[in-house]
């Protein structure tokens, strides 16, 4: 049966619209490329309305309202979408310079990850796979120069770090489903970042190891939860 889309996701582009008035990291590409880029994903594997509507808004509690967003689209949307979005959120502090540090937040988050209800799944493996098609893209355009637009806790090694886990849990998590195209998808796309890393010099198996051992530092300070 054809997944007829409704009034219901026009709604949400327009939400996404007017609450993401930014541009991409580094450049001038509005952010709702990203968010429609998601979306499709979602839909060319699969996903239903309710996926393809919390693709749009994945980020829209994260970077404009946390709990009072989530409210609103439990109210706007229905349940389902506000559970994937609240999945796909690992920070809901309105205040950004008061977010938890990037390490224990990426730690929790793919934690997290390993039990995530289903239908998030989806919708997070998408929007991994856009950033790391940006990554690559980017990193071939800018070299290193590029690791400047992230965190600084997380730069290249973080980065590398956080994508590997996400590889590995995604892959682990979407096998036998129509997700799991996506999930190869990423993993070819890390491994083009990592050739990328090697080409420019770096010893991408130390930066790991050494990002796998900050891991275990992070954790022993405590719960990621």
């Amino acid at each position: 049966m054809t997944n007829i889309l409704t009034d219901r996701y026009t709604q949400a582009l327009d939400l996404a619209r007017t609450l993401h008035t930014e541009t991409r990291k580094g450049g001038e590409v509005p952010y709702l490329a990203h968010l429609l880029s998601v979306s499709a994903l979602v839909l060319e594997h699969g996903g239903t309305e309710d996926q393809a509507i919390a693709a749009l808004l994945h980020d829209s509690a994260e970077d404009h309202g946390g709990e009072a967003r989530i409210a609103q689209l439990r109210t706007q949307f229905g349940d389902t979408v506000a559970d994937i979005v609240l999945a796909c959120s690992d920070s809901l502090t309105v205040d950004k310079d008061n977010k938890q540090p990037w390490w224990p937040r990426k730690i929790a988050y793919v934690d997290a990850l390993v039990h995530e209800r289903a239908d998030a799944l989806l919708v997070s493996a998408a929007d991994k796979v856009h950033n790391a098609r940006s990554i690559l893209a980017d990193y071939r355009t800018h070299g290193d120069q590029l690791w400047a637009r992230f965190n600084p806790a997380a730069g290249r090694t973080g980065s590398l770090w956080y994508y590997a886990r996400l590889v590995q849990i995604l892959g682990e998590r979407l096998a036998g489903t129509p997700g799991a195209e996506l999930a190869a998808e990423l993993r070819r796309t890390v491994e083009a970042i990592h050739a990328e890393a090697t080409a420019r010099g770096h010893d991408v198996p130390a930066e790991l190891a050494a990002a796998l051992a900050r891991e275990q530092v992070e954790r022993a300070r405590g719960p990621h939860a």
